[in-house]
């Protein structure tokens, strides 16, 4: 029966598992409370950087490329609406979750993978600590948390890029240009794209663990964690984003 030996469905069998572990495992004590901590600032503080830059590059690239064909329509004034809602809504999640999968995802892989090649994992089991809870269920919380963090970042720094690009070859003002994103977006808009950014920061923990968590033995092993961990988060993001479409479409919020 080939359809049973599918890898794909192996693949995602295995990952079902590891996810079952870490909602069996997560919330029980003792709670690794201080590794949490870090691992957030250190998710954080190194993503940072780069989502700030592709944030400003995207709402300027947005703005630039869209004046000329809104100015055959006399339509310049709607510019900061639909950079405002397409960063919003679509742009800031997904760009923010690639880097970040890019970033975090490619790093935990490698972490992980590195601790298991060099058996330091094995040790942590052996010593009585709980590699599971302090390795795998702290990271995960980490993207959880602050991928929506970024995103919010990102957006509010892409609409700035988005004003000064409007600034180049007109006037307007920072309240004016606020005001009429604000007043073009809806509940519809904003909540969907928040909620699911938590749902992408948790599947990229999720992948790089567990293509760390489980890697082959070898130097090959990180390499391939690391390149498999970005490859699939990659992957799933666009499913989640396809699923979360189709979802708020069906509730009427689109």
């Amino acid at each position: 029966m080939p359809v049973l030996d599918s890898p794909l469905l192996a693949e995602t069998g295995a990952l079902t598992r590891f996810a079952g572990r870490f909602f069996r495992e997560g919330f029980r004590p003792r709670y690794e409370v201080p590794e949490l901590l870090y691992q957030c600032y250190v998710v954080g503080y190194q993503s940072l950087p780069m989502v700030g830059i592709t944030g400003f590059i995207m709402g300027m690239v947005l703005t630039l490329q869209s004046r000329p064909t809104m100015a055959q329509f006399g339509a310049e004034a709607w510019i900061p609406t639909m950079v405002g809602l397409t960063i919003i809504r679509e742009m800031g999640p997904i760009i923010t979750a690639l880097i970040f999968a890019g970033k975090i995802g490619s790093s935990i892989g490698a972490e992980l993978g590195s601790m298991r090649v060099t058996e330091q994992i094995d040790a942590m089991e052996v010593s009585g600590t709980n590699p599971f809870k302090f390795l795998v269920v702290t990271r995960v919380l980490a993207t959880t948390l602050m991928l929506p963090v970024l995103t919010i970042l990102a957006d509010a720094i892409g609409l700035y890029a988005s004003y000064l690009a409007i600034n180049l070859k007109g006037v307007t003002t920072l309240a004016l240009f606020a005001n009429n994103v604000l007043t073009s977006l809806t509940f519809g808009d904003v909540l969907p794209a928040f909620i699911k950014t938590f749902f992408f920061g948790f599947a990229i923990g999720l992948i790089g663990c567990y293509k760390g968590y489980y890697s082959n033995k070898g130097t090959e092993g990180v390499g391939q964690a690391a390149n498999s961990a970005v490859v699939l988060s990659s992957l799933v993001i666009f499913v989640i984003d396809l699923l979360a479409v189709q979802i708020t479409g069906l509730l009427g919020l689109n």
